[in-house]
């Protein structure tokens, strides 16, 4: 059943981008060359423009932006409505671009489209970008409809593999945040975050059965002062996964599971990766996982980054396989060099006061580069147990610091 929502865009702010962004997830997903309409949100007309409804309006667009509201700065458009507004560009839903209004938005969601092929190649079914002070919020329900999608999915055997639309990408926000907006059975990533500043996830939902493949709930690439709060994710791949390039991130008080946990990486892939600094997890609980909390880099990487200042605190797992994991020989499916050691460096990392059961025996996993080993790891008050026993403890190329409980090291098997 298709659910009411409100939406409310407030004083946005829009500049467009020209060519040359980073490919792949780093780049504004559905492209975005050769505009620039930056002149047009300087206006400063002086006739007012109040009570304008647009209701009921679909069709498809020869544009991206299907709606474009550029109102004048010293008079702002006031009690404009958007309800039932139905429009696509190139099989995804047109974006809307507004500046100097605040736009009421009421209506229902539609459905994406089950089969995949007729989203005709849409990185995203819905993308939001360049804009600052945006807010999403009501109790709507982005359906993905994604159980086709999966089946088709062989990017376990196909390094080309066709990849699926995600549910939501929001492209270069400022000052933004999305709050009690429920994603469902994307067909990819549920949501990708991209280059933004100070953006915020309030009471968000994820929704997903667990052999859904790669439906990452939340993807942060490249970003600052992103923040996951109050937020249920159930999905088949991470709950939230960081990309290179983050710094101030914070996740606290969510619920993960099922899923892979909360990862940072995979990392190590591209030569033009740059650094993650400063993540936090705080107050999460993490149930019937494949992991828990976890960074991952690939061996044989084309580049050196660093990954420092990481901080997993007040954390309870519930049935989960390999609670707390660094894995510097990250290779699914046996697709990858392992001709030499990761590059990535590995620093400043703090697990602290996280308890309860483990699906495996190795409750800690630190797997860490041959070349540049793990520096600054330290375990507080570990209290896991496997099959009612204490979960222990295999560590390869780090000496991690033991405060309080915690269990010691024994030796991993290292590919290297």
């Amino acid at each position: 059943m298709e659910r009411k929502r409100e939406k409310v865009i407030r004083n946005v702010s829009a500049e467009y981008k020209g060519e040359g962004e980073k490919e792949k997830l780093r780049e504004p997903l559905g492209g975005n060359k050769g505009n620039n309409k930056s002149q047009s949100f300087q206006m400063t007309h002086k006739v007012k423009i109040t009570k304008v409804s647009f209701k009921n309006i679909k069709g498809t667009s020869t544009t991206k932006e299907g709606v474009i509201l550029l109102c004048s700065r010293s008079v702002p458009c006031q009690g404009v409505e958007l309800s039932e507004i139905n429009l696509t560009y190139n099989g995804a839903l047109a974006i809307a671009v507004c500046a100097n209004v605040n736009p009421k938005v009421s209506e229902k969601i539609p459905t994406s489209p089950a089969d995949p092929s007729q989203l005709k190649g849409a990185e995203q079914w819905v993308t939001i970008g360049y804009v600052s002070h945006f807010t999403l919020s009501g109790q709507g329900i982005f359906d993905g409809q994604g159980a086709i999608a999966w089946k088709q999915n062989s990017c376990g055997s196909n390094k080309n593999c066709a990849s699926r639309s995600m549910n939501l990408g929001f492209n270069f926000l400022n000052h933004s945040i999305v709050r009690d907006i429920t994603s469902k059975d994307s067909k990819y990533f549920h949501v990708n975050v991209l280059s933004c500043n100070n953006f915020t996830f309030d009471g968000f939902k994820v929704s997903a059965p667990h052999d859904s493949v790669n439906t990452d709930g939340i993807h942060i690439g490249r970003s600052n002062d992103v923040k996951v709060l109050n937020t249920k994710i159930a999905t088949g791949d991470d709950c939230v996964s960081l990309g290179d390039g983050n710094t101030r991130l914070v996740v606290k008080n969510v619920e993960c599971g099922p899923g892979h946990g909360i990862s940072v990486g995979s990392l190590g892939m591209y030569d033009n990766e740059d650094p993650l600094d400063d993540f936090l997890v705080k107050n999460v609980t993490i149930k019937n996982a494949d992991n828990g909390v976890r960074i991952k880099s690939w061996p044989s990487s084309p580049v050196s980054i660093t990954v420092t200042n990481m901080r997993f605190e007040d954390i309870t797992m519930v049935n989960v396989s390999n609670p707390i994991i660094i894995d510097q020989e990250y290779c699914p499916w046996n697709e990858c060099s392992k001709k030499s050691p990761s590059k990535i460096q590995i620093s400043k990392v703090f697990f602290k006061n996280i308890k309860g059961t483990s699906a495996t025996k190795e409750g800690v996993i630190l797997l860490c580069s041959k070349s540049v080993p793990c520096q600054g790891v330290e375990l507080s008050e570990i209290n896991l147990t496997y099959n009612g026993a204490p979960a222990i403890a295999v560590c390869a190329n780090v000496s991690p610091k033991i405060l309080g409980k915690a269990p010691t090291c024994t030796a991993a098997k290292s590919i290297f």
